[in-house]
């Protein structure tokens, strides 16, 4: 290795973007990863779909604790940019709900292999297999020791990740070298993830999946809401609306916080028109059991917990009445599951907080604090909505790097 080299630690969406921009205007770039192909998290991502990027960028969809560098970063470098990116290595896309981008295949393999091959064309050297232990410092030069040997370079980009999904190589290593060098971290926590509960009755309901709305109150009061599938499960609950609460959720429950959502089962319908659907399948000579009538609008294993939370009194359908009723309309719209906890980082998608903001130069991704150290993706505090806006910083942090683009 020559002191011209830059060494990229990381070769997810960051680290390959930056690598493919730095050799573009003539760096020799070194990539390394630990795991043993590059891209994991890219193969995995939209259920092998890979929701690439998300079209309609704004900073509202991104979370960390200095909104103005996400907004800087993000200056300049909407869909149009990252579109072009991709479109420069062969790769075309199309749009799906929400204004996610995946590529045409449908096949996140696609998007891996045209980023290796265009790597490789411009001159990227990629190691797999090489776990980096240690890094200084001595004037100009840093020094990486890895399983592979040591390696020498005059810049170094950190894009190493957070510890979120540890199976497809979440780590702490980059926070760990960058303290070292004098960085200071924003606490990290789980996002994108499926919370637990201790309630017994969701083991009862596991596999029960429903178009619902998820209320999130910490300490009874109400914090914010949102719309899209419930999966019960045998530790509590998942699907889209939860993923999209588990941020707010991850983050109350690390300061000790009382956690409950308030699930509405049928948010299609106001009270008024649920009650009237209800009142009006009543037959007054039907002895039918409770449990048995309401399978006409509701599933099967959430009847028990729902006549339970709503504490019917009554168990036929002749004896139902319009306070009998008003009650079982009241639970079905306001299902109480408390939280106890997250599936953790080894359930988590990203993760919130990593290096802090205000010691990087949003134009560059340049340390303020270690000339010629860099970072890029989701080792930064800044994490992204579900939806493809986390890879769409991943990559817009890639091009930054150096201020190439």
């Amino acid at each position: 290795m020559n002191n011209e080299t830059m060494i990229i630690i990381g070769a997810g969406a960051a680290g390959l973007c930056a690598a493919i921009t730095q050799s573009r205007v003539g760096m020799r770039v070194l990539l390394l990863d630990q795991n043993n192909k590059i891209g994991k998290k890219i193969l995995v991502s939209g259920n092998g779909k890979c929701n690439i990027y998300n079209k309609y960028i704004s900073p509202h969809r991104f979370h960390g604790q200095n909104p103005a560098f996400i907004e800087e970063v993000l200056k300049g470098y909407d869909f149009k940019v990252v579109e072009k990116f991709f479109t420069s290595i062969g790769l075309e896309l199309v749009e799906g709900k929400e204004g996610k981008m995946f590529p045409m295949s449908l096949q996140a393999y696609s998007v891996v292999e045209l980023l290796e091959y265009e790597a490789k064309c411009v001159g990227v050297e990629i190691l797999c297999d090489c776990e980096v232990t240690g890094i200084d410092k001595v004037n100009t030069l840093f020094t990486v020791e890895t399983s592979q040997g040591t390696k020498t370079c005059t810049q170094l980009v950190m894009a190493s990740g957070s510890p979120a999904a540890p199976h497809l190589g979440g780590s702490n290593a980059g926070y760990a070298f960058a303290t070292k060098m004098g960085h200071s971290l924003v606490p990290r926590h789980p996002s994108l993830v499926q919370l637990c509960s201790d309630e017994s009755w969701v083991k009862g309901c596991a596999g029960v999946k429903v178009a619902g709305l998820a209320k999130l109150y910490a300490n009874g009061e109400y914090i914010t809401e949102k719309k899209g599938d419930l999966l019960f499960t045998n530790y509590g609950i998942s699907g889209l609306a939860i993923l999209d609460l588990s941020r707010e959720v991850s983050t109350r429950l690390a300061n000790f916080d009382y956690c409950e959502l308030s699930l509405d089962l049928m948010p299609q319908m106001n009270k008024e028109k649920l009650t009237n659907l209800l009142l009006a399948r009543v037959k007054q000579n039907s002895e039918k059991p409770l449990s048995l009538w309401l399978q006409g609008v509701l599933n099967k294993k959430l009847i028990p917990i729902l006549l339970e939370q709503s504490k019917c009194k009554v168990r036929t359908e002749d004896a139902l009445n319009r306070k009998e009723i008003n009650r079982l309309v009241h639970t079905i719209k306001n299902l109480k599951l408390s939280i106890s906890d997250t599936k953790g980082f080894k359930g988590a998608e990203v993760a919130t907080g990593g290096i802090n903001t205000t010691e990087v130069n949003a134009q560059t991704m340049e340390s303020k604090l270690v000339p010629n150290l860099y970072f890029a993706g989701e080792i930064l505090d800044v994490d992204g909505d579900r939806g493809g806006f986390n890879f769409h910083f991943a990559w817009v942090s890639g091009m930054r790097v150096g201020g190439t683009i």
